[in-house]
């Protein structure tokens, strides 16, 4: 600080301690909670005026945050198999985080899609594009499939198997005679389907896959109101992975599974912080590296241009850092603080 202030700093900085208590109880109230979440959807939202786009696909996925204390909130899930939080996360296609939300270990994995969903749907409501939403089979609810209906959001979710459409798609579920090809043998079927709960038929996707040396087929459903061709829908549905690896960067990059604060809501805060800071290298990965690098995962990108080490010379009217040109030249970090100061300048 005294190199770049260029003078002598006569207060210190803030101690591990007082910043450890603006986290766990400036941060932790209510309304402050609440700006932080506030500030990562507006942060996506000047991010996505500065990308080209016609459409906008969102992922929802939950997963597990371990824990080995006694924090609250945190309980065994037996899926998982640990004692763990169970956040809620929802991803746009470019891997920005458009929302999260912590919860205890033990509640369903699509308890409170709506709370964070619903921010997201209002961020695009005014928006001319067209509106996709993905989720695996833990999403198969009635309540969100005529929540999506009625703001007019195309979806394709993940069904679970049933003995009704398993018998729908009967002339599929027998081997197809001759040597079974190397290649996996691939059948697709489309009908509509009503179950109990729904107030209406839906359209529901199959995909059945016949793979060698395996007696019996690989069969998956889709639930969706898109009107592309049956093989369409699940191309479109398997893009959906992409969500798990944004959700693992963050764990492995960021670690963001380090929630180790005894109260819940200070956890909470915790949580959206390192959502924010997922978000800026995100923004940095996919608006400002140049092509030959722009492939780097956020673990990478920390490793390698981040967390480097540098050397400040501090002269009569600059300051110098120099930096080793091992991972990033100086042509590419010069290139990276010219797209910084392109994106600077664009109009929002």
């Amino acid at each position: 600080m005294r190199a770049i202030a260029g003078k002598k700093v006569r207060k210190n900085a803030a101690s591990a301690n007082t910043m450890g208590r603006f986290e766990t109880e400036i941060l932790a109230l209510r309304d402050n909670l609440g700006a932080l979440s506030e500030i990562n959807g507006r942060w996506v939202e000047r991010a996505i005026t500065k990308t080209s786009y016609r459409r906008i696909i969102l992922d929802m996925d939950s997963s597990e945050s371990p824990v080995h204390g006694e924090q609250e909130g945190s309980a065994d899930n037996g899926h998982f198999g640990c004692n763990c939080f169970h956040p809620l996360f929802c991803f746009n296609q470019f891997g920005d985080c458009e929302g999260a939300i912590l919860r205890p270990g033990n509640v369903h994995s699509a308890e409170r899609w709506k709370e964070v969903l619903e921010p997201v749907v209002r961020r695009y409501k005014q928006k001319e594009i067209r509106q996709y939403f993905r989720g695996d089979a833990t999403f198969a609810k009635p309540e969100l499939y005529e929540y999506l209906e009625e703001n007019a959001f195309l979806y394709a979710i993940r069904l679970p198997s049933n003995d009704i459409l398993q018998k729908e798609i009967r002339h599929l579920l027998t081997r197809p005679v001759g040597r079974p090809p190397r290649k996996p043998v691939v059948l697709y079927e489309d009908f509509n389907y009503q179950a109990a709960s729904w107030v209406k038929p839906r359209r529901v996707v199959a995909k059945v896959e016949w793979h060698q040396g395996e007696h019996f087929p690989r069969v998956g459903f889709i639930v969706t109101n898109m009107s592309a061709r049956a093989k369409g829908v699940v191309h479109f549905y398997n893009g959906r992975g992409t969500a798990e690896q944004w959700i693992k960067e963050g764990k492995y990059a960021l670690n963001w599974t380090r929630l180790s604060c005894k109260n819940f809501v200070s956890n909470q805060v915790r949580l959206a912080l390192f959502l924010m800071a997922y978000n800026l290298g995100n923004f940095l990965r996919r608006l400002v590296l140049p092509r030959e690098i722009k492939h780097w995962s956020l673990r990478t990108l920390l490793t390698k241009m981040i967390k480097i080490g540098a050397k400040v010379v501090k002269h009569s009217r600059y300051v110098t850092s120099q930096m080793a040109e091992v991972a990033v030249s100086r042509k590419l970090f010069a290139a990276i603080l010219l797209r910084i100061e392109r994106l600077r300048l664009c109009p929002a």
